[in-house]
């Protein structure tokens, strides 16, 4: 049976809390003890559209009892190839099915006629600003919701008239779409590019933010940090996710972590930290 489907809460956060990547290794170990601290989870559809059997079943087993948004992989919104609008039409389907709450996507591409498996930058020029909104407005049409882009990690600016954040707003406001605002990001970009993550943050149109992740970075030189998600959260990427709250208010913030992934409890510590952080910046309540 199709689930109803759940509209957007009016302050642009499409769910609420502390939320949790799920991935396939996890699912056994979340399922003999449901992680009841979670208030939501995210996936790829890329990983998910048209599975069954066990694994489909299990992860019915989740929609059933948790909010989930999705986070696409490949839809290439900077490519010159068309976007792939059967598999938009497929997730459109797949998230009537679920219940999932939102779409997000990588603001960069991953190929043209094949894919690379991994997510190049785009160039930040006007032209590309054009290019990517119309693309944006294209999937959020055939979705039939509004969706947001992610700023991602990159380790060069090809063919740049702007920097990253003028180009990342002019994209927004072209494609009037939202923001999945990954703070891990934004300190791995700052550190290799030179800037300042906190003027960085200054600059983002809050009202244009749906929810956060953070994730774990490697350290490969004093000035070089790679975007790897197969880590701890680092201390600094913590301190930039607690002045973000302080700037933005409490916004919904999911963990990632795709490799080397640790026990539950390991990841739950994790998990009380951003609420913990959240929790220091809610309104007082006043009796």
């Amino acid at each position: 049976m199709t689930k109803d489907r759940q509209a957007v809460t009016m302050d642009n956060h499409p769910v609420s809390g502390v939320g949790l990547g799920l991935r396939r290794s996890m699912m056994d170990e979340l399922m003999a003890e449901p992680p009841w601290d979670v208030d939501f989870m995210e996936v790829a559809p890329e990983n998910w559209i048209g599975v069954g059997g066990t694994l489909g079943r299990k992860f019915c087993w989740f929609a059933d009892r948790f909010p989930f948004v999705m986070h696409g992989l490949s839809l290439s919104l900077g490519g010159q190839a068309p976007l792939d609008v059967d598999f938009l039409a497929r997730a459109r389907q797949f998230m009537d099915l679920h219940g999932i709450r939102y779409y997000t996507e990588h603001l960069s591409y991953t190929g043209d006629d094949g894919q690379l498996y991994d997510l190049m930058p785009i160039p930040f020029t006007a032209e590309a600003v054009r290019h990517v909104a119309g693309r944006i407005r294209q999937a959020s049409e055939i979705l039939e919701r509004p969706i947001a882009v992610e700023n991602v990690s990159y380790y060069a600016a090809p063919g740049r008239e702007m920097k990253e954040i003028q180009f990342l707003k002019a994209v927004l406001e072209e494609a009037d779409c939202g923001l999945l605002l990954d703070v891990n990001n934004v300190y791995v970009n700052a550190i290799n590019h030179g800037y300042e993550p906190e003027e960085f943050l200054a600059a983002i149109p809050g009202e244009r933010v749906v929810y956060l992740h953070v994730a774990g970075h490697y350290v490969e030189a004093e000035d070089l940090r790679v975007d790897t998600h197969g880590a701890p959260v680092s201390d600094p990427v913590w301190a930039l996710l607690d002045e973000t709250y302080r700037r933005f208010g409490v916004i919904p913030t999911l963990l990632e972590r795709d490799f080397n992934i640790p026990p539950m409890p390991v990841l739950r510590r994790e998990l009380e930290i951003i609420r913990s952080l959240q929790a220091r910046h809610e309104p007082a309540q006043h009796v």
